[in-house]
């Protein structure tokens, strides 16, 4: 998800409806956990999930006659955009494979980190003084809620990291190239409807999976009822999420993400310890709750 601007003043039923996508997008990783645990592969998840979206978005611009019209430097950026965010996907989902939950998320929130430094590499744009002072806030945060230092696992550092570290790899993978396809996004395709950028994104994320299905003989599925209902829970919130965002919240006056969206690792967090029995010390709760509150405080900046 992305951070923009939040608007002077929210009705209730604009924020009830982005706490409503924020706690649907933390149960959606939660869910994945629970498929991920009974059998289910990365990309098998990642078909059903990006399909069934893309599908829905497709009969979202069906629906409200959406015009689509598309010009070469849309042809250019979609094809990479989708890409990047096929290799999000698929980082992300393998971070939440191997992490609690709320760490591989709170690890790949720190994408506006990465959209300011792409930002900087690919079109030359300075930081923003804000952007520049929440960095070492965010990285103090990511470096308490991974307990860096392994003092709170008891295992020291390399015995903490032994566990930890290819984790956390995907989810510093998956927010680099998340950040990367924001700042294409903003720059490429910022004038093409919203719909049709995400069913063309989408689209092309469920083919780069089934590809993947593809070279390792088949779909992994799962093997016990509760791996069942975590691949129907990931696909039914992700996708009801995605549809959510864009019918009505437009109606609700409420333009693009809003940073309160941003506190999904804290939903994470709850419905994990209730739910995967995971849970984490409170240094790291601490750490965690650091980085939601900085993500959240760049995302209500004005511009």
């Amino acid at each position: 998800m992305s951070s923009s601007p939040t608007p002077a003043a929210l009705s209730r039923a604009a924020f009830a409806t982005l706490l409503l996508i924020a706690f649907m997008m933390g149960a959606n990783h939660v869910a994945a956990r629970m498929a991920f645990d009974n059998g289910v592969d990365v990309a098998t998840a990642v078909v059903f999930r990006s399909g069934v979206t893309a599908l829905a978005v497709a009969f979202l611009l069906h629906w409200f006659r959406v015009p689509v019209r598309l010009g070469p430097r849309h042809r250019r950026a979609l094809p990479a955009i989708g890409l990047l965010v096929g290799v999000q996907s698929l980082c992300l989902y393998s971070s939440v494979a191997r992490l609690p939950v709320a760490l591989a998320l709170l690890a790949f929130n720190t994408y506006p980190l990465w959209t300011a430094l792409w930002a900087r590499v690919v079109y030359g744009h300075r930081p923003e003084a804000r952007m520049v002072r929440a960095m070492p806030v965010m990285l103090l945060g990511l470096a308490l809620a991974l307990d860096v230092s392994g003092a709170a696992s008891g295992l020291g550092a390399s015995g903490h990291w032994a566990q930890i570290g290819v984790g956390v790899a995907f989810a510093l993978t998956a927010a680099a190239t998340f950040g990367l396809a924001l700042v294409l996004t903003q720059h490429e395709t910022a004038d093409l409807d919203g719909r049709l950028r995400t069913a063309s994104t989408m689209g092309i994320v469920a083919v780069l999976a089934l590809a993947g299905v593809a070279t390792q003989g088949g779909f992994h599925l799962p093997v016990a009822a509760a791996g069942w209902w975590g691949l129907l829970g990931l696909t039914v919130l992700y996708g009801t999420a995605f549809t959510i965002m864009f019918t009505v919240l437009p109606r609700l006056g409420v333009v693009g993400n809003s940073a309160i969206m941003n506190i999904e690792p804290i939903f994470a967090l709850m419905l994990a310890w209730a739910i995967l029995g995971q849970s984490i010390a409170p240094v790291q709760v601490a750490g965690g709750l650091l980085v939601v509150a900085t993500v959240v405080w760049l995302g209500t900046r004005k511009k």
